[in-house]
């Protein structure tokens, strides 16, 4: 019977588009709130604005007393209390119905408006001609269907409109009439709780109970015309109560042997002419379905049945529109209980690590990953906060952080490392192999949050960053190759930037002060107005004109002209490859640019100030001001020329847009990670952005853990994470992880060099313990400096096949000995999270200790005396010494109000001095500072120590070498 009553679920084919007449779509998704009574489609309907119950009975002419029945009443009164309650309860919760209504039905918009004013709901209400193709219709429900502000959509549709694919074009959680086919089903199968009852089966079911004074168990009741979704709620909810149903339409032939054996009637259709009403029975109780008010469906030129009580069918519209608030309220709570946090369901990918192990990619391409709104929803994501790109990848809205604000933070680990060779030593696996360990073997909730690799290391010598061996992010190639696309959205901003510099200085050269006004602010359409940022322009000048014709020559000319001084332009080109070629060029030698020619260069795109501001933007909103504030050059007096100047900050957030957003992707035990910004740490920060360690600490619950990794040593990146991302994010660590191993101590210790490509010499394939107790002393400082920030430190040695137990057990005593609180040696690289467990539990007893975490400097310090102090108390040099270029251009930006910004060195990562080949740990030595520029939109100062590239040459074998694409499976080899 189930089984039948399920394939009614779609009843009917749907209807042909109908011909447009000229009718124009009347009605919009959005919630703008009009004045009383102003009768606009579409409008928010505030409370109060409707007229009387009284006026709508006598439109009805109702002779019962009134259209409000007592049990409806009832209902509204009930629903009015558990929406005041659920408002209460949830401050920021503004309930609001959208109803969509094909063709005119004063009446019925009247009750629906008076009841949502009595129990407290906003109302949209929007109207649509009833010559709308079923296209049309369902576009407008999708749009109320992503309006985050609409909590259930009403239908109330023509029977020309009543087709299977606008039921079911309702997202099941806004379906207020309960009739998608996804509801339907969970009623079938007798999910009560889950489900939503059609509230006109929900009203014939309680009058027939009304009429029948007594149960209805062993009733016959018959179901005549009635077809769809009421058919089969009505079935569901009838054999519930014990009843016997049968359906039947008008012209069956065994329609009169079944109104003679049904006790009751419920009629879904008007009667046909040529049934004689004398085939129903003068005692049988009916119930009159043929004219919804609910749905707005009506029977106009045919016959209605008689129904038993007069009044009681009167009821049964009240009725259904008081149970169709009654469903709204369920669904409001259903919808608040999904805002709340959710604690994970989250199954984990087993892993079979094979030996030896496998390239990178064979064990990436080995494991078969969850589908990424499945990883999604079993970490308590919401639908409509990710968005989709692909199958293993989707952005995260920031929306989330608004849902679950009142949610406690995480513990916040970080992952830095010591002074590293140029093979890297492995934070990124650790972090990979750390969260592995939480996740898929403690059974604690746990999240990675990594930077997005440049595309310039992995073709040139580094490779990818993804991890390796069975601690990676997964598929690896998605990873390490494009993403979501977010480098290059930097790279177009910062070339639309570096655009209207160049474009600016060309048009102020070649024109005067009234035609340079007059293309700025051009006449259209026979007006002239500025834009909002010009207005805003106008505004710092001190104009407070906004009428183009008033302005007077003098402030013309300021308006018009920046007056860009060459020499001091900072901003560059940039693009996401390591060409030295690029490291200096000269622009402007075409024709067209009529001599106005100038030397300038590329930087690397994650080098870009516009990197650094996705990575600790705190939003859209942020994000553009910091955008706004960038200074490109000086003008010929000295001022700072920014972003906004040039009129160019909304195009940068346009582009930005979608790129704010972090993307979820997985371990290769399922376990969650955000990728998110990428900027390189010797040149930049280092670090992935603040809203994805936001997000993720809201994720993960009070008990989980968020680990983010900085870039190179804990000298780079992790001293940029304390005072520059957490002053920026107001975030305290829990926790500092300190990777080593034993190739780069050895090399610390006195060791021959390491270079990238070529076969590591037998001192570090053979055990020495005196390289690996010397090179020690690199540990020893490197655990001193995280110290200095309050934070305890545990050390992660990783392990390679060739270091003996000997110089594992010697280099963990020695990092006790130092003041780490652990020392754990980890196999994460061969095992995945099984070889990290013990550094996971390490971490968590750490994350329990006392923190009391500080920063290095105040930024009421001078810029010299923070560089000084970074210098001395990181490095390790004796002082700092100040170039004239240097030593001026703190004096200018000290002038220009720049002075209290943290500052973020730019220094050799190989060392921690500015000499890359002084290993261990160097002293005596006078740190250079060769220039100081400033990164005002991401918030920094950043000197440049000795000679700093930003812009990475290719070696002569690069990766690209062993990168290639098998055509037939479209698969990607050799990348590592």
């Amino acid at each position: 019977m189930r089984l039948s009553v399920l394939r009614r679920l779609v009843w009917r084919p749907a209807a042909p588009a109908a011909a447009k007449h000229g009718g124009k779509k009347v009605g919009c998704g959005a919630l703008p709130l009009l004045r009383p009574g102003s009768g606009c489609p579409g409008a928010l309907l505030p409370r109060g604005i409707c007229g009387t119950w009284g006026r709508l009975d006598k439109q009805r002419g109702s002779g019962s007393g009134g259209l409000r029945g007592s049990a409806a009443s009832e209902i509204i009164e009930s629903s009015r209390k558990a929406l005041n309650l659920l408002q209460r309860q949830h401050p920021t919760f503004k309930p609001a119905l959208a109803v969509v209504q094909i063709g005119d039905d004063d009446l019925g918009q009247e009750i629906i408006k008076n009841i949502a004013e009595e129990i407290g709901l906003n109302l949209v209400h929007i109207c649509l001609p009833r010559n709308y193709t079923e296209h049309e219709v369902i576009d407008e429900i999708v749009k109320l269907n992503e309006n985050p502000k609409i909590h259930g959509l009403l239908l109330r549709l023509s029977k020309e409109s009543y087709t299977s694919k606008i039921l079911n074009a309702v997202k099941p959680e806004k379906d207020v009439n309960g009739v998608t086919d996804f509801n339907l089903a969970r009623l079938v199968h007798g999910d009560m709780h889950g489900c939503v009852i059609p509230p006109t089966a929900s009203a014939v079911v309680k009058l027939l109970e009304k009429l029948a004074r007594t149960t209805l168990d062993g009733k016959k009741v018959l179901l005549l015309g009635v077809q769809g979704p009421l058919e089969v709620s009505l079935q569901c909810l009838l054999q519930r109560k014990g009843v016997v149903t049968m359906s039947c339409m008008w012209k069956m032939k065994q329609l009169e042997t079944m109104l003679h054996d049904a006790d009751m009637v419920i009629v879904g259709s008007a009667k046909p002419k040529e049934i004689p009403a004398t085939w129903m029975k003068p005692e049988m109780t009916s119930v009159d379905c043929s004219r919804d008010v609910l749905w707005g469906q009506n029977a106009s030129g045919e016959q209605s049945v008689r129904s038993s009580d007069s009044p009681l069918s009167e009821d049964l519209g009240q009725l259904a529109m008081a149970m169709c608030m009654q469903n709204f309220v369920k669904i409001s709570e259903q919808w608040i209980q999904t805002q709340q946090y959710k604690s994970w369901n989250l199954r984990c990918l087993k892993l079979q690590p094979l030996s030896p192990v496998p390239s990178d990619i064979e064990i990436s391409r080995g494991q078969n990953p969850k589908a990424v709104d499945v990883l999604a929803r079993e970490i308590g994501l919401l639908a409509d906060e990710i968005e989709i790109y692909g199958q293993t990848k989707a952005k995260v809205r920031l929306s989330l952080l608004e849902r679950l604000k009142d949610q406690p933070d995480g513990k916040y680990v970080l992952v830095a490392g010591i002074t590293p060779t140029p093979l890297g030593e492995g934070k990124s696996t650790v972090t990979i192999g750390l969260v592995q360990a939480l996740t898929a073997h403690l059974k604690v909730n746990s999240f990675a949050c990594l930077r997005q690799p440049s595309q310039g290391p992995t073709f040139g010598v580094k490779g990818g960053a993804a991890g390796g061996g069975y601690a990676q992010v997964i598929p690896m190639e998605e990873f390490n190759l494009h993403l979501t696309g977010d480098i290059h959205a930097i790279t177009a901003a910062n070339n639309l930037l570096a655009a209207a510099i160049d474009a600016r200085i060309l048009h102020e050269n070649t024109q005067s002060d009234k035609a340079l006004y007059n293309r700025l602010v051009p006449l259209v359409h026979g007006e002239r107005k500025f834009s909002a940022i010009q207005l805003a322009r106008l505004k710092r000048l001190g104009i407070t004109k906004t009428d183009p014709g008033s302005l007077t020559d003098d402030e013309i000319s300021r308006f018009a002209r920046l007056d860009i001084d060459t020499s001091t332009i900072t901003w560059q080109r940039v693009v996401d490859t390591n060409d030295r070629f690029l490291r200096k060029i000269t622009v402007g030698q075409a024709s067209t640019e009529k001599g106005f020619s100038r030397q300038t260069q590329f930087d690397i795109a994650v080098a870009s100030e516009i990197m650094a501001i996705l990575a600790l933007a705190s939003g859209l909103s942020d994000m553009k001001e910091r955008m706004g504030k960038i200074v490109v050059a000086n003008d010929k007096k000295g001022q700072p020329v920014t972003a906004e100047d040039l009129g160019v900050t909304g195009a940068l957030a346009v582009l930005m847009k979608d790129a704010i957003k972090p993307t979820l992707m997985q371990t290769l035990e399922g376990t969650p990670v955000f990728v998110h910004a990428g900027p390189f740490a010797n040149i930049a920060h280092g670090n992935s952005s603040v809203l994805a360690d936001k997000i993720a600490l809201k994720l993960v619950g009070k008990e989980g853990f968020v680990a983010t990794e900085a870039g190179f040593g804990a000298d780079i990146g992790m001293e940029k994470f304390f005072n520059i991302k957490c002053r920026a994010s107001g975030l305290v660590p829990s926790v500092v992880v300190l990777v080593a191993t034993v190739r780069a101590l050895k090399m610390h210790g006195g060791g021959p060099n390491v270079t990238a490509g070529a076969p590591l010499k037998k001192e570090y394939t053979e055990e020495n313990l005196k390289l690996v107790s010397d090179g020690c002393s690199n540990l020893r400082k490197q655990i001193e400096i995280a110290q200095q920030f309050g934070v305890p430190v545990v050390v992660a040695l990783n392990v390679f096949s060739t270091d003996s137990p000997a110089e594992i057990d010697l280099v963990c005593e020695i990092a006790k000995q130092s003041g780490a609180s652990d020392a754990v040696p980890c196999s994460h690289w061969s095992y995945g999270g099984r070889g990290a467990v013990e550094l996971a539990q390490a971490v968590r007893r750490a994350a329990n200790q006392q923190n009391s975490f500080r920063y290095l400097y105040d930024l009421e310090l001078p810029i010299v005396e923070k560089i000084r102090m970074i210098a001395q108390k990181i490095y390790g040099a004796e002082d700092i010494e100040l170039s004239p270029t240097a030593q001026s251009q703190i004096n200018r930006y000290t002038q220009q109000g720049f002075g209290k910004l943290p500052v973020c060195m730019a220094k050799t990562h190989l060392s921690l001095s500015h000499m890359p080949e002084k290993k261990g740990v160097p002293t005596g030595f006078i740190l250079p500072i060769s220039d100081v520029r400033a990164s005002i939109g991401a918030g920094f100062i950043y000197p440049l120590v000795g000679t700093m590239s930003t812009m990475p040459g290719l070696p002569t074998r690069p990766c690209f070498y062993d990168i290639d694409l098998d055509p037939e499976t479209e698969q990607v080899k050799g990348l590592f």
